[in-house]
Parts: C-alpha cells; sequence; structure tokens
C-alpha cells in the first residue's frame, strides 16, 4: 500500500524545485550582496545612502509582504510596458518560478551585503597597503588578499542565510510555485491527511537544513585551514 497515496513522486518534485529555487536564488544574491557591499562602502554618499535604503527595506519588511510586491509589483509594472508597444494587450502575468527567485534572491542579497560589509572591514588594513606597496594591482589585491579572507569571514553569515533562504521557499507557494509546500498543501487537500503530508514536509525541510549544515561546516574548516591556532 502506497503510505503518499499516489502523491510521492509529486513531493520528490516540490523538493527538488525547493533546492533548485534556493540554489539559484543563492547565487544572484551572492552577486546583489557583493553590489549591496561595495555601495554601502563606496566613497560616494548617495550610493551609500542608496544602498543603505536597499539593506534597511529588505531587513524590515516581512520576506512574505516583499514576495508579493515582487510578483504584483513586477506584473504592473511589466503590464504597462507591454501596453506602450502594443496598447490592448491585457494584464501580463509573470511567471511564479521568476517572481519567487527575484524575490528571494534580493531578500538574500540584502542580508549578503551586511555579511560581505563586515567581512570586508574585518580585513587587516596593513595586508592590503602591503599589497599595494609590493606591486599588485587593485585586481590582483581583491582576488589574492581580500577575496581568501572576505569567504573566510562571510562563510557563517551566508550559511545562515542560506538556511534561512531554504527554508523561506516555502512562502513562495503563496503565487502559485509547485515547491516542497504547495505539493504538500495539494496532497493534503486530495486525501485530506494534513498531518502526514505537513510532517513529511517538515521532515523534507529537516533533511535538507542538516545536509546543507555538513556542507557548510567543510567549506567554513577549508577556508580556516591557513588560520593560525593558538
Amino acid at each position: 500500500m502506497d503510505p503518499f497515496a499516489g502523491w510521492g513522486p509529486t513531493i520528490a518534485r516540490g523538493a527538488w524545485m525547493t533546492v533548485e529555487v534556493a540554489l539559484v536564488s543563492a547565487v544572484f544574491g551572492n552577486i546583489v550582496g557583493l553590489i549591496g557591499a561595495a555601495a554601502s562602502l563606496s566613497p560616494l554618499r548617495a550610493v551609500r545612502i542608496v544602498a543603505d535604503a536597499y539593506i534597511t527595506a529588505i531587513r524590515g519588511l516581512p520576506q512574505l509582504l516583499l514576495i508579493l510586491l515582487v510578483y504584483f509589483g513586477s506584473t504592473v509594472a511589466l503590464t504597462k510596458l507591454v501596453s506602450l508597444a502594443m496598447p490592448g494587450a491585457g494584464t501580463v502575468s509573470v511567471p511564479p518560478y521568476a517572481a519567487g527567485v527575484f524575490a528571494l534572491s534580493l531578500i538574500f542579497g540584502g542580508y549578503a551585503a551586511e555579511v560581505y560589509r563586515g567581512a570586508l572591514l574585518a580585513i587587516p588594513k596593513g595586508q592590503v597597503e602591503a599589497a599595494v606597496a609590493f606591486g599588485m594591482s587593485r585586481a590582483q589585491v581583491f582576488a589574492a588578499v581580500k577575496l581568501p579572507q572576505m569567504m573566510r569571514f562571510a562563510l557563517p553569515g551566508l550559511g545562515n542565510i542560506w538556511i534561512s533562504t531554504l527554508k523561506d521557499t516555502s512562502l513562495i507557494s503563496i503565487v502559485g510555485l509547485s515547491e516542497l509546500m504547495k505539493a504538500s498543501e495539494l496532497a493534503t487537500s486530495d486525501t485530506r491527511r494534513a498531518l502526514f503530508f505537513y510532517c513529511t514536509a517538515g521532515a523534507v525541510y529537516l533533511v535538507l537544513t542538516l545536509l546543507s549544515s555538513v556542507v557548510l561546516h567543510a567549506l567554513e574548516q577549508r577556508a580556516a585551514r591557513s588560520e593560525r591556532r593558538a
């Protein structure tokens, strides 16, 4: 007898979609975070104000509200743009996958920007000055001196953001994306076995979190392998 009543493949596809969305969002979120960190440390006051406003908005608003704002806001913006080229085209809907990834990338980037900023500030200035005095270019200084140490300082914080993003994928079920929580809701509505399917979803999230913690711990150890210990 099938304990999943035929919903096993749907749950599995939903779990894979959860991992995929989290990974894609993390990639773009790291890019946004690096740009945000660089902007927050910019010598230009206007750039710093924009970066600080973005980081404050991301950290201050609930994730669910941000997802809804991105989904409906992008639909309105895209509809207006299309109507300029093709009047009377009607409403243009943004795919749930694109809206979910975009929203989670912005959320990831807002938190990652603060992590990267702190990591950059933690690098001893004397090392950077020594590299410049040695004749290294700015790109060489960043690649050989700043980047390795920045990642060592940033990895613990980025790991926490990754785990939060993995769980926040459950929020984008509200815009119709068939990830793990949406699949569990569909299975529940069909079988009326809410406790079983929601416990199954919880177990999958727990396994993904534990696996992520193992990988992140290994990465932190590798990044700190050259650190001097007392």
